[in-house]
């Protein structure tokens, strides 16, 4: 693979970097919402404190809260960086190439399901794949 081969690659994989780190958010605002919901009885004849309690639940929401706005921040970057994604391939002239990104870069299909999908050899994917990169041109902030 050559080097703007590989410069291509990287760039179209962002997207499915940022979908993993939002799925992660995802999972960690479900484990604090489970955190925050869970209640203990103890019974005690001492007095608790009015806030001990109050205090984990809030931190809990706080936490909830800050990582629905980096989720909502993420989101908003995946569109953007999607959109111009979809508009880099759309600019392969040919769609059997396009396909092949969009199921991989867009779709994240493993290779094996983009072969058995188009019905292709896995060696012909991987040659395809090498000429669509070729023609897809990389932002210069990549570069």
């Amino acid at each position: 693979m050559n080097r703007h081969q590989q410069e291509a690659k990287k760039y179209l994989s962002q997207a499915f970097g940022l979908n993993q780190r939002i799925e992660s958010k995802l999972g960690q605002i479900e484990d604090l919402h489970d955190l925050a919901t869970k209640a203990t009885v103890t019974y005690s004849d001492m007095p608790k404190s009015p806030n001990r309690d109050g205090s984990k639940m809030e931190d809990a929401i706080i936490k909830i809260i800050d990582l629905e706005n980096e989720i909502n921040q993420d989101m908003m970057k995946l569109v953007e960086l999607k959109k111009d994604i979809i508009r880099r391939i759309k600019a392969v002239e040919s769609a059997e190439l396009q396909t092949i990104l969009e199921l991989r870069y867009l779709s994240y299909m493993r290779w094996e399901e983009i072969a058995i999908e188009l019905g292709y050899g896995i060696d012909n994917v991987f040659r395809l794949h090498r000429n669509a990169l070729d023609e897809i041109t990389i932002p210069e902030t990549i570069q």
